[in-house]
């Protein structure tokens, strides 16, 4: 992995040439391929290997989203139940993960469920004796991934009911992962209705080009380290409000407003203020983000006043940023109708974030198996603008 950048080099004062200075947060720096997929933010739309995202969601599940990203191609009927039957496998958790989830529930009362993740994915990986990529040939990191992506909606579920006080729910076999994750939250069937909008949700967020968590996953696996590390460190980016903690907040401005009388008193001042508002904007797309308008016609097919409410804040929202900040294209982005969509499909706010770890795990390690087959640490360098060398000089 290479990174580059169009700048120029500058020099200080009797020193070496300094390094060419990348722009803020990397925007627009290329460092690396992928066959993965992309990210159009002109065009407004992405893709997993050349397949819309979009499409997939409305006409896929998540095993062949999986499957795509995973092994190279989409499956057939036959592979399709073999995978299915793979990730079924490897759901249940080991004696050690699951002696330990009662502690890390409690120790993380405060905490959504998300921070436990972290400790018991590790866990895990000690567990099962998970050992470097660099050690490893391709199918045993393939192996190691599968493993991660299918425990890991195990123990947030887990997590999520010890912190309620109630008895984690087995993983079904006879379950598809959309369906398996409602059923252990709840420990009952869901309506088929909202299983197949949180598996549209799932599926279009299984992955969504070089973010930051994404990044962080790569630069973890490009040192070799094994395949939880690199999901780990991955979940610590994505815990940030300003990338995958976003959901709920999207939501909680909904609250804020109220109704739709007070919506532009309320836009006006955040804006005033400037302050962000959760649900508008993104770093790539400068148009509509596909995956929220995918998700405002899943809403809609639900229907209900919250979605009628949320139609009439997108839209003015929009009209309201547009007149104050013209030339700027701002549109609602996949946390706004995801908050929606999960809210009425009865998830508590606290598991908004891990379901959407949920799927971007499975792209996280898809990242990671790329990586892999690279053999280069990342190692970008940064330019020094503190003081010039000088000597230490004498204590006192």
């Amino acid at each position: 992995m290479t990174t580059t950048a169009a700048t120029t080099t500058t020099t200080t004062s009797g020193a070496r040439p300094a390094p060419p200075l990348a722009p803020a947060g990397l925007r627009g720096v290329v460092v690396t391929e992928t066959r993965l997929g992309d990210v159009l933010g002109q065009e407004g739309s992405y893709h997993y290997r050349g397949y819309s995202g979009v499409e997939l969601a409305r006409t896929r599940d998540v095993e062949d989203g999986w499957f795509l990203l995973h092994r190279g191609h989409l499956p057939s009927a036959d592979e399709h139940a073999g995978f299915a039957a793979e990730v079924r496998g490897a759901r249940a958790l080991g004696p050690a993960v699951l002696a330990a989830l009662p502690g890390i529930a409690a120790a993380g009362a405060a905490a959504a469920p998300l921070t436990g993740l972290r400790t018991a994915l590790s866990l895990l990986a000690a567990e099962e004796g998970m050992r470097p990529v660099l050690d490893l040939g391709p199918e045993q990191r393939a192996r190691d991934a599968l493993r991660l992506c299918a425990a890991t909606p195990t123990v947030l579920a887990a997590l999520h009911r010890l912190r309620a006080g109630l008895a984690p729910v087995a993983p079904r076999a006879d379950l598809g992962t959309a369906a398996n994750w409602l059923w252990m939250l709840a420990g009952r069937e869901a309506d088929a209705r909202h299983v197949r909008a949180v598996e549209r949700y799932l599926v279009a967020t299984l992955d969504h080009g070089f973010n930051a968590s994404t990044f962080t996953a790569r630069v973890v696996a490009s040192t070799g380290a094994d395949v939880a590390a690199a999901v780990v460190a991955a979940l610590g980016a994505f815990s940030g409000p300003l990338h995958g903690g976003a959901p709920d907040r999207a939501l909680a401005a909904l609250d804020d407003i109220g109704s739709p009388d007070r919506l532009d008193a309320w836009v006006r001042a955040r804006v005033a203020a400037g302050e962000r508002i959760m649900g508008f904007g993104h770093a790539v797309y400068r148009t509509a983000d596909p995956r929220a308008v995918l998700l405002r016609e899943t809403a809609q097919e639900l229907g209900g006043d919250l979605v009628d409410f949320a139609t009439a804040v997108e839209r003015r929202v929009v009209e309201v940023l547009a007149e104050l900040k013209p030339g700027r294209e701002l549109h609602a982005n996949v946390e706004f109708y995801a908050g929606v969509v999960m809210e009425l499909c009865g998830l508590e706010r606290v598991l908004f974030t891990p379901t959407f770890a949920v799927s971007r795990v499975v792209g996280w390690c898809a990242n990671v198996l790329e990586q892999a087959g690279e053999g280069r640490v990342v190692r970008p360098a940064a330019r020094y603008a503190g003081p010039p060398p000088r000597p230490v000089p004498p204590r006192g």
